[in-house]
């Protein structure tokens, strides 16, 4: 059984989410979410089993990770969408685990 932890603190709203992704073929994945941020403690209750090449291959919006956000979701910039992907990809054996970075910076 391979087991991924994903944190995210998504920025600004300061909602920040743990995402714990369990798989125990490489091929599916159970994930479990717990998150200060109502709209993704939804997609977390609904999520049921990933199916990781699908999903993880899946064009950007069409997954079911990025169905649930689209109907849960108030928010069209949040990362948690892509980072619970992340952490399939990571559980399955799809890629290596590696952090991902967004770096934003104003200029005057």
């Amino acid at each position: 059984m391979s087991v991924v932890e994903v944190n995210v603190d998504p920025g600004i709203c300061g909602l920040k989410s743990k995402i714990t992704v369990e798989s125990p073929d490489m091929m599916s994945a159970k994930v479990s979410i717990e998150s200060d941020c109502p709209d993704i403690r939804k997609i977390g209750e609904n999520i049921k089993e990933i199916d990781s090449m699908k999903d993880v291959f899946a064009k950007l919006g069409d997954s079911t990770v990025y169905q649930l956000g689209k109907e849960y979701c108030s928010h069209g910039t949040c990362p948690v969408p892509g980072a619970i992907l992340k952490g399939v990809e990571a559980a399955c054996g799809l890629a290596l685990p590696k952090d991902v970075h967004i770096e934003i910076n104003k200029k005057d």
